[in-house]
């Protein structure tokens, strides 16, 4: 018999060598950058908690006790119609997130599109080719106008 069948084997041996790597990795990272962020719903509350502060360490003459009373009062109602749907949905504001980023990323398309059509020259680097007036070709191209769609399809 060979030297790696007469070894007992063990099934989990890989499983925990990858846990382990996995381990020290998310250590290293945590070290390194800090604490992952939370779910999009933690990341509302944080969000909605630090405003809150902020709003309410504002301590200006010009805002009477009445008007920070009533500043208070309005913190505490965002928080208590917040904190309710964050409860009940804290999935919702994952999959919000996530579809903000793909609107972001299909805007951020067109527009790189539409800019690199906008910034296009028949001359090269030497600047933009002016047409002449009577050029059947149409108008001269002299940037976007008023009235070009941008298609997102």
């Amino acid at each position: 018999m060979s030297e790696a069948t007469d070894r007992p084997v063990d099934g989990d041996a890989w499983a925990d060598a990858c846990a382990e790597d996995l381990a020290s990795e998310q250590a290293r990272r945590r070290a390194r950058y800090g604490p992952p962020p939370g779910s999009a719903a933690e990341e509302l509350r944080k969000l909605v908690d630090a405003v809150a502060d902020k709003v309410s360490s504002l301590q200006t003459p010009l805002l009477g006790i009445a008007a920070q009373g009533a500043v208070q009062q309005a913190i505490r109602q965002a928080r208590s119609a917040v904190e309710p749907v964050i409860e009940r949905n804290p999935q919702v504001f994952d999959h919000l997130a996530a579809a903000g980023s793909e609107l972001l990323a299909a805007y951020r398309s067109a527009v790189e599109g539409q800019e690199s059509r906008w910034t296009r020259t028949t001359d090269g680097a030497s600047g933009p080719a002016e047409k002449p007036a009577d050029d059947p070709a149409g108008p001269r191209d002299e940037g976007p106008s008023g009235t070009e769609r941008i298609d997102l399809d």
